[in-house]
Order: structure tokens, then C-alpha cells, then sequence
């Protein structure tokens, strides 16, 4: 879709076809509905209506934080309005773009430089944007040829003073003759010399807004689709497909695990949702991923976990690719111990490469046939991972907290904390927000630096279920924080937030964990569990800190019912027993309610 040349047709829903069609190549496809960009309507309501709320995440030119606060402030509603906001979203027009958007709001006077222009500034309501403007103010005020126009277009913007003057002269002259005075006629010279040096030519803003428009319509239109296309796009790039998680989750489209019994070598989409692409988790190699789904195509799904080592060539499914398919939850079909599947990876890779010696024996192909399925897979038992450990592998493997967050357990408690989610900082800032907020955030990776005065400095990463950012923090706060930072736990973020640009920054002022922000706020605990086993250490764990005001409700989950049984003591439940909680094998969550 990059191209106004070539093939213009795409075929929904294969996400592969609107990346083509995106990117200005041929379109392709089986299945959906043929769309022909060249007879998509211009001015379809729902497209200037997403426009219009700033939900371009994923949008050619119109995703930026500033650029979507331009869209909600403009409410385009033509394909004017985008070549326009196009052409002035750059250093130097934006400044024209608060007068541009009041304007058209009819929130401000219309004024054109002279009368005479109304008729080539009028669409534009009287600002100069594009450099086809100048060249035909020179014709219109002082009567230049097209040839000439474009000399004076170009000495303007080369700002060469010497040619200024000789263009000056001609200017006021021709203009003198068609009765404009001299000292007028010098002011809109001068006027459009400022505007001429950053002036953007309308047929390459009019290309771009094309292509805007059009993935706008599809994204407005046939939103599974598009993400799907997007995060293909953008498979190997982990902050941007975090990004489109939550732009998922905003437009209430379910984004599946990986499965290699469902999924594609690339995003695809699968009744209504977005499948997550095999290709897109770390260290497995696309090429790899699409000849395991050609193997699956060719002689049908993975029946078991046994079934599906025995079909894999170990020369393209390593020990690490298979560890990281674990640790995404790809084999989660055929196995849902990720702990005992990664315990027992050598006789994972052992059965794959036995299997593999049968079929090169018989003469089978390679990568095909079943093989020595009927060969008996036994797994050495194996320590269940508990959730915290279950997601902090599988973040190792995504790039970011996919199947559920960290965060989550805490639910209600975070509303009593009064803490902002990362994704609607930028906007509680642009709002007049406070710049100190608080945020319940996951620590990752820390960056210490020593600055030129010898104390210490730290970037610190920090994520919630909405988005991911980093912070500075100082040498007195990264003292104190250094001990609870190396924990890895949940944290409750005091920080000093400000916007530059499009960016938001942020001075970490202070840190503590959040199990010890929550024991202040909450009195009632629930603790889920599938099975007997944790009873045991579970109770020694409730009794460790005594007696006190809080209530511990367990959950058990029977077959497809849940039964809450309320303890009757009261328990003092420190932070670091709740954290303990969590990492108890069989508990399956413990939340704060």
C-alpha cells in the first residue's frame, strides 16, 4: 500500500495480503472478501470517526501521541483534511496547526493574505501549506509563468539573499501592475518567503494521506485483519507488539497464544481473534516455525506431545528452540506442564533425533510422515512452575507479559491505591495532570551509569498490563532502592512525570513493593488452588507472621465449579509471605479483593 502503481486489490482476512497491499506489492489470498483500493469510498463514516478519537495505533503516518492529538483536536472528516494535517506535521508548519484546527472548527476568523489568494487558500482556510500554493500566489499576485513560479519557489528555499532581492523586486513589481501597493505587496512577499522555506509539495502529501486513508479504512473495517497484518509487519520488534496488545485489548479482539497446533509462522486470524505467531517468538527462526507448520499442513495436527516430537527435524528444532516454544506456551495443547516439559527437554530432543534416525532409515522425507510416533514418550516427574515463574519465562520468550500479567492478581487493590495505568500517563499529563503519580509496575532491566560528579544513576524498565517504560532514578533513591529493585518483585513507583515532545519522562522518587502498599489498603485475600498438594505448605506459610486482621478466603476449583472456603482466623500476612504465596507450586493465584 506504499505505491499509487501496481496492483490495488487485497483479499481479506490473510494478513500476509494487507501487508503486501500496504507496502505497495501484490495481493494474494484465498478466502474473504476482495477489496479493490482504488473504489474504496473516500468518505466512509466510521474511518473519519476512528480518525476523529485518535485510535490510529498501527495507521500509516497518523499513530504518533502527537499526531493523534492533532486527529481528535482536527476531527477530520475529508480527504482534505489528512493531506493537510500531513503536509503540517513537521518541524515548522505545526505551528500553524492550533489556527488550522480552529478554523475549520469555525472557532476563528478566516484571513487570507490578500483577497486575491482567497480563491487557492480558501481550502486550506487561508493558511499556506503546500509549495503548489506559493508557486500560485506568484501567479495569481504578480503575474509570474509557471516556469517563473517555480524559480521564486526554489530561491525561497534555498534562501540565497541575493536571488531574494531579485525575486523581491519582481515580485512587488508584477504585483505594483495588478494594484496591489508596493508596501503590501513586499509584507505578503515576506510572508510567503517564511512559509516557502518548509513548504511541503500536495501531490507527495496528497500520496501519503491516500495511503493513510487506506489503512485507516482497513483498520476501521476490518479490524482482526489489520492487526493481524501489523503484527506481522512488525513480528520482530517485541515493544511494538506489546504495543498492539493493548490496542487489542482496547478494541476487544482476544489475542491467542501461540499453539503449534493453531498458529502460523506469521500473525493470523482465527474466528474473530488474533492468533500469535510462532515466527514472532524469540530465538525460533521464521523459517523453522514455517516448516513445522508445513509439516502439521501435510500430515495434520499434533495428536500428542509424543506425536509432535517424533515429526520434528532436529536439525531445525534445536534444544533452544524447543525451550523457547516451552517457555511461550506453544506446546501447551499437548503438554500444560511447562515446568515438567522443560525439565525433561533432553528426552524431548532424544525422542525427536530417534525418530528422526527411523525416518532417514526407512528413506522418509524430510520433515515428513509421522515417524516412530508409536515409540512410548515418559517424562521424569517434575516441580510444577509456579505463576510467577510460569510468566517470567514466558516474557523471556515473547519480549513482554503475554498470557496474563504479573499485575493481575492484584486486581481491586490497585483501584484503592490510586495509581495510573502507563498507557493513559501521556494523556493524564496532556490533561493538566499531576506530574506526581504513583504506578504499580513489574521491574525488568536496570542500567547503571556513573556521572561526571562519581555518583550512581540508574535507568530503570518498568511494566504493567497496558504498556512498558523506563525511568531515571538518582543515586540517593537508587541506594535505598537497589535491595527491593533486586527482588523482582511488583512495585509500588512514587515518580515526578513530565512530557517532552511526544515522550514522557520520568524521575523515580521513590519504590517499595507492592505486596506492602496492598497489605495497607486490603484486608482480604483469596487463594486459589486446583488440587490438595499445596495444603500443607500453605498453612505453614498463613501461620509464619501470627495472627492479625486479615481474612483469607480459599478457592478450589472442582472440575467446572469453584468452592470459597473462609478461614476463620485472622492473619497478619506480610509482603514477603504473600510473594511466597505466589511462588507456591499448585496455587494458581492469590489476589488481594
Amino acid at each position: 500500500m506504499g505505491g499509487t502503481s501496481g496492483p490495488r486489490q487485497i483479499r481479506l482476512p490473510r494478513p500476509q495480503d494487507l501487508d503486501r497491499a500496504r507496502h505497495g506489492g501484490p495481493a494474494a489470498g484465498k478466502n474473504g472478501v476482495l477489496l479493490d483500493l482504488s473504489t474504496l469510498p473516500l468518505d466512509d463514516r466510521p474511518t473519519y470517526a476512528m480518525l476523529g478519537r485518535g485510535e490510529t495505533s498501527g495507521v500509516f503516518q497518523l499513530e504518533s501521541t502527537g499526531m493523534r492529538d492533532v486527529l481528535r483536536g482536527l476531527k477530520p472528516d475529508t480527504l482534505e483534511d489528512i493531506i493537510a494535517v500531513v503536509a503540517l506535521y513537521r518541524p515548522g508548519p505545526m505551528d500553524n496547526i492550533p489556527s488550522y484546527i480552529k478554523r475549520k472548527n469555525g472557532e476563528e476568523e478566516v484571513v487570507y493574505l490578500h483577497p486575491d489568494l482567497e480563491s487557492i487558500l480558501k481550502e486550506t482556510y487561508g493558511i499556506l501549506i503546500y509549495q503548489e500554493q506559493v508557486m500560485q500566489a506568484a501567479q495569481i499576485m504578480a503575474g509570474y509563468s509557471l516556469g517563473g513560479a517555480d524559480l521564486l519557489r526554489r530561491a525561497m528555499g534555498k534562501k540565497i539573499q541575493a536571488e531574494m532581492d531579485e525575486q523581491r523586486a519582481i515580485f512587488v513589481q508584477g504585483a505594483k501592475a495588478r494594484g496591489t501597493a508596493e508596501a503590501k505587496a513586499s509584507e505578503v512577499f515576506d510572508q510567503i518567503a517564511k512559509f516557502a522555506g518548509y513548504g511541503f509539495n500536495k501531490s507527495h502529501a496528497a500520496a501519503y494521506a491516500l495511503v493513510a486513508y487506506h489503512t485507516a479504512y482497513l483498520k476501521a473495517n476490518h479490524p482482526v485483519e489489520f492487526m493481524a497484518a501489523t503484527m506481522t509487519y512488525d513480528m520482530h520488534n517485541t515493544d511494538k507488539l506489546a504495543a498492539f496488545k493493548v490496542e487489542l485489548r482496547r478494541l476487544g479482539i482476544p489475542l491467542l497464544g501461540p499453539d503449534v497446533n493453531h498458529s502460523e509462522a506469521q500473525f493470523s486470524v482465527e474466528d474473530g481473534a488474533v492468533r500469535y505467531a510462532l515466527g514472532a517468538i524469540r530465538n525460533v527462526g521464521e523459517a523453522a516455525m514455517a516448516a513445522l507448520v508445513a509439516e502439521r499442513t501435510a500430515n495434520g495436527r499434533f495428536r500428542s506431545l509424543a506425536d509432535f516430537v517424533s515429526r520434528i527435524d532436529p536439525r531445525l528444532v534445536n534444544r533452544r528452540l524447543l525451550e523457547n516454544l516451552i517457555k511461550a506456551g506453544a506446546l501447551d495443547s499437548l503438554h500444560p506442564d511447562r515446568g515438567a516439559l522443560m525439565a525433561n527437554v533432553e528426552v524431548l530432543m532424544r525422542h525427536a533425533q530417534t525418530a528422526a534416525e527411523d525416518r532417514a532409515s526407512s528413506q522418509s522425507s524430510l520433515f515428513g510422515g509421522p515417524g516412530s510416533g508409536g515409540v512410548p514418550l515418559k517424562l521424569a516427574p517434575a516441580t510444577a512452575w509456579s505463576v510467577t515463574e510460569t510468566l517470567t519465562r514466558e516474557r523471556e520468550a515473547i519480549g513482554f507479559y503475554l498470557s496474563a500479567h504479573p499485575l493481575d492478581v492484584y486486581g481491586e487493590a490497585l483501584e484503592r491505591l490510586d495509581v495510573v495505568p502507563l498507557a493513559l500517563l501521556a494523556g493524564h499529563l496532556r490533561n493538566g495532570g499531576s506530574g506526581g503519580v504513583r504506578l504499580a509496575v513489574t521491574p525488568g532491566a536496570r542500567k547503571e551509569r556513573i556521572g561526571k560528579s562519581g555518583n550512581r544513576y540508574a535507568f530503570v524498565e518498568m511494566s504493567d498490563a497496558t504498556g512498558t517504560v523506563e525511568g531515571m532514578m538518582f543515586s540517593e533513591v537508587l541506594a535505598l532502592s537497589r535491595e527491593t529493585l533486586d527482588l523482582g518483585r511488583p512495585l509500588l513507583v512514587r515518580v515526578d512525570a513530565r512530557l517532552e515532545g511526544e515522550e514522557v519522562r520520568m524521575l523515580i522518587q521513590g519504590v517499595e513493593l507492592l505486596d506492602d502498599a496492598v497489605a495497607r489498603a486490603t484486608h482480604r485475600i483469596k487463594v486459589t488452588l486446583r488440587e490438595a498438594s499445596p495444603v500443607p505448605a500453605l498453612r505453614d506459610l498463613l501461620s509464619r507472621d501470627g495472627v492479625g486482621n486479615r481474612t483469607v478466603i480459599l478457592v478450589a476449583v472442582l472440575e467446572d465449579k469453584e468452592v470459597e472456603i473462609r478461614l476463620k482466623d485472622g492473619f497478619a500476612l506480610k509482603a514477603q509471605t504473600l510473594a511466597a504465596l505466589r511462588d507456591l507450586p499448585g496455587i494458581v493465584g492469590v489476589r488481594e479483593v
